[in-house]
């Protein structure tokens, strides 16, 4: 794993991601983004990480784009078009790599996430951050609307705050996240990393079976009408049911004594 971006994981299964390189406030260069998808995807198959957790050396959780790299782009015959769609493949697929990881994100906040970093926060799955944090989609402010930022952020928060964030591309501070629901809590800075490691640890002490299940399917029906997310879902609670896991827990839970996880 690249120096850019640390990785540890303890004896619970829970996976630290760490971006490292604070000098340029975690940017998400080709070289970070290139290590994120790297180790989402090595860690989404590896049966000893059970939960991930997305944190940030210095005061930056991630500012984005590596806008120098980026402008470095335009030297090139046409302007910079290929490159452009090449690093924003790269960047989306890294986002979607996220969501269709088997183990559950945990985003860990300190500092601002701006633009793609904004959109890094979104994607995982939950979010805790210090009250300090600050967050926004500032692109507007340099002629380039926040438009894959976007995505993520309005799967996470209702229309009007999503576009009030993009349009605006004011700063949002973290109780005004909590509240809009782009973080599940903005905490005491102290208390930040215990309150993420907590949340991580109650995670992965359940069934990695049951906790990939749950997953793809919150995010596979979220995009289905009603009668076919029921449909799915339904079907998905059969194939959940045959599980020995399931099985095992419900087994568990009424001889009252603490479940033995397969993790099948």
């Amino acid at each position: 794993m690249s120096a850019i971006l640390l990785q540890d994981l303890d004896a619970d299964g829970v996976l630290r991601l760490t971006l490292n390189t604070p000098s340029k406030r975690n940017a998400l260069s080709e070289a970070m983004l290139t290590a994120l998808g790297e180790a989402f995807e090595t860690a989404g198959r590896d049966p000893k990480v059970r939960v991930i957790v997305l944190a940030a050396n210095g005061p930056a959780f991630c500012a984005g784009h590596d806008l120098k790299e980026m402008t470095a782009g335009r030297d090139a015959s046409d302007g910079g078009r290929a490159y452009f769609s090449r690093v924003m493949r790269q960047c989306s697929g890294v986002m979607q790599g996220i969501v269709n990881c088997p183990k559950p994100v945990i985003a860990e906040v300190a500092g601002i996430a701006t633009a793609a970093g904004c959109q890094l926060v979104a994607s995982c799955d939950l979010a805790v951050a210090d009250k300090n944090a600050q967050f926004s989609t500032p692109g507007v402010h340099i002629g380039l609307f926040c438009s894959t930022p976007m995505v993520a952020l309005s799967r996470n928060v209702a229309n009007k705050h999503a576009m009030e964030m993009l349009l605006t591309g004011d700063m949002t501070s973290a109780t005004r996240a909590a509240d809009i629901g782009l973080i599940n809590y903005a905490v005491a800075a102290e208390e930040l990393r215990e309150t993420v490691m907590t949340m991580a640890r109650k995670i992965a002490s359940k069934s990695s079976m049951t906790l990939a299940t749950g997953k793809r399917a919150f995010y596979a029906q979220s995009e289905m009408e009603l009668t076919d997310a029921y449909a799915y879902a339904a079907q998905v609670m059969v194939e959940n049911m045959l599980a020995r896991d399931a099985e095992e827990g419900i087994n568990a839970f009424i001889q009252k004594r603490a479940p033995q996880w397969e993790d099948v």
